[in-house]
């Protein structure tokens, strides 16, 4: 159940250098909508956003990151893809911040119809993905997860804190009275996440590419866009779930009806 302290946000991992910060519940805008979450990585007083989230989301989002750091001191904003819970407020968030963006190259041309008129700060990720070297050294890996969802979609590896960032991978549709920040039981977690992993992965070839390069990796944390962080034997549990589904092209005849 998430606390009324959790509202405003948890430190997931933190040294003398270095946080990852998820940004707090949105319980109060769930109500018809998506439930989403945001996450903010500081490096040497400098901050990383992750998936801000859509337009309607954009003051809760700028008062969660606030209680951390000054909002002049964000200098990259990463979206994981183009869908408007991730990205719709993107206009805003350049208008205060002198922020620059990266999102896969294949969005480049579609978000300025979110509002943008100078794409100048926008940076197109490659298709094999890339990195970026935050203050400290560390380079914060954008990880290749394209048909795990979006074609063209990108996790964010945070080898320091050992936390993964995967945008919709690991997703879950809670009800409003079992949401958690974290998955302690598995298997009482699956029914909450069949369903939209079944509907937008691609198909198991793509799944299984993926969770090999995320095992490579081994992260102690798997941190969705959506549901809940996973940690300890959990990320274990998603992996090798997550490997053996059946989805998109494979149950295409349930889908259509025939």
């Amino acid at each position: 159940m998430i606390s009324d302290q959790d509202i405003i946000g948890r430190v997931l991992y933190e040294d003398a250098d270095h946080k990852f910060i998820w940004l707090g519940s949105e319980r109060k805008y769930k109500k018809g909508l998506v439930q989403t979450m945001q996450y903010l990585i500081i490096d040497r007083g400098r901050g990383i956003l992750l998936d801000p989230g859509g337009v309607h989301l954009f003051s809760r989002v700028v008062a969660s990151l606030s209680r951390y750091i000054s909002i002049d001191n964000i200098d990259y904003i990463f979206f994981s893809h183009q869908d408007p819970d991730v990205s719709s407020g993107i206009a805003l968030w350049l208008g205060v911040t002198k922020a620059k963006v990266y999102i896969s190259k294949l969005w480049t041309r579609f978000i300025p119809h979110f509002g943008i008129v100078d794409t100048n700060r926008v940076i197109g990720i490659e298709d094999r993905g890339g990195s970026l070297t935050l203050p400290s050294g560390t380079e914060l890996k954008f990880v290749p997860s394209h048909f795990m969802h979006s074609p063209g979609q990108f996790g964010a590896w945070d080898p320091r804190s050992r936390i993964l960032f995967t945008g919709d991978i690991g997703a879950a549709v809670f009800h409003e009275s079992d949401e958690t920040v974290f998955v302690d039981d598995f298997e009482q977690h699956i029914p909450l996440i069949v369903g939209f992993h079944s509907r937008y992965i691609a198909n198991n070839a793509v799944a299984r590419k993926w969770c090999g390069m995320v095992e490579k990796l081994n992260p102690d944390m798997i941190a969705p866009q959506h549901g809940a962080v996973y940690r300890g034997k959990t990320v274990k549990q998603f992996l090798d779930w997550l490997s053996n589904l059946r989805c998109g092209t494979d149950i295409v005849d349930a889908i259509f009806g025939s």
